[in-house]
């Protein structure tokens, strides 16, 4: 089990602070602000706590449990959010990597990331990703064919819960006020699904889950990213026009008995 209350440097391992840009992370109440100040476009900027690196890796595997206590104010740029993930497009990254989460996820526009159907690409979303898994490569070659059915409407509607399966999106929007006091957020992570919870009330089960190894991340950036089915890609960094700040009162990862 990793439980972490004390956010005095330094932290214990292998917990890591980080900071890009204006990004930054304080603990004047012997809770953990992840906090952006006011910042212009001209760089990213991200505050984060996580327990990966580049030499160690990852280390969570099913099935586990992370409680985590948190709340945010001023969220109007970028993302925030925390859970597991695999850092695909990380520095030191040797070979494929193919993108697996578990988490709560925020952004707003311009992110527009409308992997799960019927959820819209921006808000507070309970989301699991597993990208990593031989149906998604198996229906690559067909994807430039599959851009263009997409873009006809009844098409999109009958044909994308395929490419949604073979991705391994399961989402659903939550109500962003949530963020506003804090909440105990809760993943139970199993080989067979996915479980989140919020003051212990389930909020979304999701049938298939990453098969790991992943790394923990609670994070607040200015960036954002554009990916739709029917083709539209792209990204950036947005200015920083009022301070916004996450708030992480403790962490805790444990084991799960075996089902």
């Amino acid at each position: 089990m990793c439980f972490i209350s004390e956010f005095d440097s330094p932290l214990p391992d292998p917990w890591t602070l980080t900071r890009f840009g204006a990004g930054q992370t304080l603990s004047p109440d012997g809770k953990l602000h992840l906090s952006l100040p006011p910042a212009s476009a001209e760089s990213y900027h991200d505050a984060q706590l996580s327990d990966y690196s580049v030499r160690a890796g990852f280390r969570w595997r099913p099935p586990l449990r992370m409680s985590l206590r948190a709340q945010a104010s001023g969220l109007h740029v970028g993302t925030a959010g925390f859970g597991f993930w695999n850092h695909p497009f990380g520095p030191g990254m040797r070979g494929l990597r193919l993108p697996q989460a578990a988490w709560f996820f925020f952004s707003t526009p311009p992110n527009d990331m409308r992997l799960a159907l019927d959820v819209p690409g921006t808000g507070w979303k309970a989301a699991a990703l597993n990208a990593a898994r031989w149906p998604f490569l198996a229906l690559l070659p067909a994807a430039p064919l599959g851009i263009l059915l997409m873009r006809v409407p009844a098409l999109y509607r009958r044909l994308w819960p395929i490419g949604q399966a073979a991705i391994g999106v399961s989402e659903r929007l939550l109500d962003a006020e949530l963020l506003s006091a804090p909440r105990t957020y809760t993943l139970d992570w199993r080989a067979d699904g996915i479980s989140f919870a919020v003051d212990g009330e389930v909020v979304h089960q999701a049938a298939t889950g990453p098969r790991g190894p992943l790394g923990f991340i609670a994070w607040i950036d200015n960036q954002y990213a554009v990916v739709t089915p029917q083709g539209r890609f792209g990204g950036g960094v947005s200015p920083v026009q009022q301070a916004q700040t996450l708030v992480i009162e403790w962490v805790r990862v444990e084991g799960l008995v075996r089902t």
